[in-house]
């Protein structure tokens, strides 16, 4: 059985998406995607040990061997996101319960939980496929059920905002499978072991440069690196809480790993550096973005879009340590891909309770809320210090090892700026303390109380997560550690 585990891992949600719409009654299609989610989690767990023990496994579906099979490739980089992507999927399903009930209509719940699995079963298929075109097949299952769970929102302005974000993704989309085209036209496979293999043959042609210029400019789309984040704070601000709250912590995630998987794994980080200057340019995208970013959420008077501008400057934050070049630098991105999830889960996880009581997001509705929802508000603080990057918290370990990988590398200047932007996020997170504990309410709130225990468990799971992982971090930093030497050691080959 535990031989199956790859193909496991997206076969099950993506047998229990349709298996959604046959079941029709909302409470049991809720608890079946729980089930789905948590069975995706358990073989997640299974695949990391078995990467642990055996190295790299390699899945050949329906026996077929490579190139002419597809075959599922898991090592330390993916099995440990599958593990993230699955664990926060549970979690999120745990709190959109009772928060779904609020947020939708009950006849849209079972679309609702069927294009959230599907969404999942595109995730985990991108991080546990080898193959280059399956990569762009799993993308889009998970770009198109994205729409569909942004468009659910109540407000009409989501459906404008799944619009905007459609668009700017068929765009990156297309650039993606243009690359992937390109590639196999050059070597006449698609899997990543085999192009890793045959690409250095014809590398020097132009095709191969194109390909190389269309990917990385249609996964920055799709993982909204600055400039080119436009279609998410909207995305973020109108999909229902739930949706925002799982996409906002796994989907730009798995996009930096798609960037990671084929910058060193498939092309080498040796060519990418012969032909262009793409760490000077992740450099100067990835500290505009966090400025730039963190100013604008500053100034923004709904708590999602803040806390979506936020998330657009902790991309960059993971950009930076891919600059960087160094395998400090890429264990500190992939730690920051960790720790980042789990901050944005609970965040997003908590406004998704504020929006349960008071029906909204708007920063001034937030005044007096301290009081009334101390649990709620609590873990809102928590999670901003978390982002600020505070001792004892999983943002602090990231930024430890993002500035430790810096001076590493003498970039001393980099290093006043990344510790500068930390007051930035101070701000914004400062001023949702102020309306919550310090201003008078704005609306009426006496019969506001505190969110309901199915949606305070999940966000408290996040947040103690946030402060033990803070603590204990042979886990996160080990795996990042082990993952980013083997995409060092061994280029081209993925294992």
């Amino acid at each position: 059985m535990s031989y199956h585990y790859p193909v496991l891992q997206v076969i099950i949600p993506l047998i229990g998406a349709p298996l959604c719409l046959l079941l029709q009654i909302p409470r049991l299609v809720g608890l079946f995607a729980i089930v789905v989610s948590g069975a995706a989690f358990l073989i997640s767990c299974g695949l990391l040990s078995q990467v642990a023990a055996n190295g790299v496994l390699v899945y050949e579906l329906g026996g077929w061997a490579a190139p002419w099979g597809i075959e599922y490739r898991i090592d330390y980089l993916n099995s440990y996101l599958l593990l993230l992507v699955s664990g926060i999927s549970t979690v999120v399903l745990v709190a959109a319960q009772s928060s779904i009930k609020r947020e939708l209509p009950e006849n849209r719940h079972t679309y609702f939980y069927s294009a959230y699995l599907l969404c999942l079963t595109g995730l985990l298929g991108i991080l546990a496929t080898g193959d280059a075109f399956n990569v762009f097949v799993f993308l889009e299952i998970s770009a198109l059920s994205s729409y569909t769970l942004i468009a659910l929102g109540t407000d009409r302005r989501a459906l404008t905002a799944s619009y905007q974000y459609l668009i700017m993704g068929t765009i990156g989309a297309t650039f993606i499978i243009i690359g992937v085209g390109l590639m196999y036209m050059m070597t006449g496979t698609l899997n990543m072991y085999d192009l890793a293999e045959r690409l250095p043959e014809v590398n020097h042609s132009r095709t191969v440069l194109s390909a190389f210029g269309f990917f990385i400019v249609g996964v920055c789309l799709k993982l909204a690196l600055f400039p080119l984040h436009l279609w998410l704070p909207n995305a973020y601000a109108f999909a229902p809480s739930i949706a925002t709250a799982f996409l906002a912590a796994t989907s730009t995630k798995v996009a930096v790993y798609v960037l990671i998987r084929y910058v060193f794994s498939i092309f080498g980080i040796d060519y990418v550096d012969s032909v262009l200057p793409l760490k000077a340019i992740f450099l100067v995208l990835g500290l505009v973005g966090i400025f730039a970013a963190s100013v604008s959420a500053i100034y923004q008077l709904n708590i999602k879009r803040l806390f979506a501008y936020s998330s657009v400057a902790q991309i960059g934050y993971m950009i930076l340590g891919l600059a960087i070049g160094t395998k400090l630098g890429l264990a500190a991105t992939l730690l920051h891909m960790f720790n980042h999830a789990l901050m944005k889960g609970a965040l997003f996880l908590a406004i998704g309770s504020i929006v349960f009581r008071i029906n909204s997001s708007q920063l001034n509705h937030l005044a007096g809320l301290g009081r009334k929802m101390p649990w709620t508000m609590a873990a809102i603080v928590i999670g901003g210090l978390s982002l600020v990057g505070v001792p004892l918290t999983v943002g602090f370990v990231s930024k430890w090892y993002l500035v430790l990988a810096l001076l590493e590398k003498g970039w001393w200047v980099v290093t006043v700026l990344v510790l500068l932007s930390s007051l930035l996020a101070l701000i914004y997170v400062w001023r949702i303390v102020e309306w919550v504990y310090f201003t008078p309410p704005r609306i009426i709130l006496d019969d506001v109380r505190e969110a309901p225990l199915s949606q305070l468990i999940p966000v408290w799971l996040l947040v103690l997560a946030n402060i033990y992982f803070g603590l204990d971090t042979s886990l996160t930093v080990g795996v990042s550690k082990l993952a980013a030497e083997a995409l060092f050691g061994l280029l081209g080959a993925g294992h």
